[in-house]
């Protein structure tokens, strides 16, 4: 493993390292959480390091490359600005934390990156294959393509750990403030950078692979726990034997069902030998079954639901410069997080998927990533209601990062280049997508209420607020009149968002919830399938 005390070069090639040694004892994964719609309010974004200079660089190298780190995002003092395109300062204008542990202050020179041609002749597209479904010669390259970034030299920034550290520096705390706002820090998590940083990582990780064993037409498989054949950690990252078999996982869950909906102290649901979807004999109403509908239910909401087709719902919101810092996830990147949560250990920090600053050591986090990716190219392409489309603005689409290359190049990359996989060289194995029928489930009626009738005594107390959360508290919240003549004419069956903003230690599980007064109806398919389980 590369450190920062052994390893001179460290800080100068170690793609996104900390400041400092990083902590492990917080970065959880947080809770789900609704985002918040986007403000209006746009700042130039640029970066100034103007703290400790043990814990502070003058510089800012992108938002993914060489330097950098975050917050934590178990902090209640989490978030960042992303209101306008990052714009790197002079990189020679740089702060050393510590001259005898980080004597390599400048970065090396840098390059814009161009995508290079791709056509079936040339250079087919890579099709990233769901990790479920791969052959034994895949798995051969897979296995020995990671067992050689594991052997290469710790200051090579393409080793195994150096490129588990780019996700590792974003926690604990450790990075670089906004420029005229000390107090607001750097993070990829939370907001729209969430998608395109990862993609990128992604990206670049997948060429090194590829590098590795001589295929460029290698690609990463995805975890495809959207689908029931796929709601457990695929066999490929289970065998001990294996460089992608990490020991910091959650044992009861090895061999068990995946929970979207966990929380660390539910038990573990073992998956039968045998997924029949959908169920084509009556089981008594099984935990599994449950289960699997269940997790259905979570991924249509978070991916097709009406409320998640805007960019500021699904990607997640712009943040303001000088703004309080918050962390508003996007709703796919919320069900992310759970994953990341069921993955890791339930002791020790929950290592190594479950914190922040360890979840790119294990090699699922890639496949698992990877999913997350496929989905954002579902949410756009493939579900065509003429509603989802990536942010449009400028501050978003010019925003850069730095990575180093497969061939150890010091590059640099825009969201702009990265809207579209296929330019990007890649795509995905098509599957099946039955959570789209899951959406029948909770799809409501809407009442008829008559206008003489009297609303119903209310059941909860009044609540005055801000209220310390010491127990469970319930109360009615009044719907909002709409500002506007536009809001009260949305479309025919458009779901409504209602943001209330609580604060919270995510290093304790926290679970909201609400009801409404609704009735569901089930299409005669769904009753049909609703029976059978």
């Amino acid at each position: 493993m590369a450190s920062s005390t052994s390893h001179p070069s460290f800080w100068s090639l170690l793609n996104l390292s900390a400041s400092i040694p990083i902590s492990s004892s917080v970065c959880m994964f947080p809770p789900s959480k609704k985002p918040s719609k986007a403000t209006k309010r746009r700042h130039a974004w640029e970066v100034a390091c103007n703290g400790n200079p043990r814990n502070r660089r003058d510089i800012l190298i992108g938002l993914g490359g060489l330097y950098g780190a975050t917050t934590s995002l178990t902090s209640n003092n989490t978030g960042s600005a992303f209101g306008a395109s990052l714009s790197p300062p002079d990189p020679t204008n740089c702060v050393q934390p510590d001259p005898e542990k980080d004597p390599f202050c400048p970065p090396p020179p840098f390059k814009d990156y161009e995508l290079p041609p791709h056509d079936d002749k040339t250079l087919p597209l890579r099709i990233r294959p769901a990790a479920h479904l791969v052959t034994d010669d895949y798995i051969a390259k897979y296995e020995e393509a990671v067992r050689r970034m594991q052997a290469l030299p710790p200051d090579d920034p393409r080793s195994f750990m150096q490129q588990a550290n780019v996700h590792r520096a974003y926690c604990d705390g450790r990075g670089y403030n906004q420029k005229g706002f000390a107090d607001y820090k750097l993070d990829v998590h939370g907001s729209w950078i969430f998608f395109p940083w990862h993609r990128w990582y992604l990206y670049f990780y997948e060429k090194i692979l590829g590098k590795m064993i001589g295929d460029p037409t290698f690609a990463l498989p995805f975890w495809n726990w959207d689908n029931p054949a796929g709601m457990r950690i695929p066999p490929i990252f289970t065998d001990k034997s294996s460089p992608l078999y990490d020991e910091h996982r959650n044992s009861d869950h090895v061999n068990a069902f995946i929970d979207l909906d966990y929380k660390r102290d539910d038990s573990p649901v073992k998956p039968p030998q045998i997924i029949l979807w959908p169920p084509v004999e009556k089981k008594n109403n099984s935990i599994v079954d449950n289960l699997i509908v269940n997790n259905l239910i979570k991924v249509y909401t978070a991916v097709a639901s009406k409320t998640n087709s805007s960019p500021d719902y699904f990607l997640g919101p712009a943040f303001e410069a000088g703004s309080a810092p918050q962390q508003h996830f996007g709703s796919l990147e919320s069900l992310h997080n759970t994953v990341h949560s069921w993955t890791g250990e339930r002791e020790n920090n929950h290592h190594d998927m479950g914190l922040l600053a360890t979840a790119a050591k294990d090699p699922i986090f890639f496949a698992h990533h990877s999913n997350v990716d496929r989905m954002w190219n579902i949410w756009k392409t493939e579900l065509l209601d003429g509603r989802r489309f990536d942010h449009k603005s400028d501050d978003w689409l010019e925003s850069s990062f730095f990575f180093y290359d497969e061939n150890k190049n010091y590059v640099r990359v825009k969201v702009k280049d990265c809207l579209d996989s296929k330019k990007m060289g890649y795509d995905y194995q098509r599957v099946d997508l039955p959570w789209l029928l899951a959406g029948e489930l909770i799809k409501p009626k809407k009442e008829i209420i008559l206008l003489r009738s009297k609303p119903e005594a209310s059941t909860f107390k009044t609540l005055q607020l801000p209220l310390p959360l010491e127990s469970i508290e319930r109360t009615n919240v009044k719907r909002p009149k709409p500002r506007s003549r536009n809001e009260n004419e949305e479309e025919e069956g458009a779901e409504e968002v209602l943001v209330i903003d609580v604060e919270y230690d995510s290093t304790d599980g926290v679970r909201l919830s609400s009801t409404t007064k609704a009735t569901m109806r089930l299409d005669p398919r769904i009753q049909s399938l609703r029976e059978a389980l």
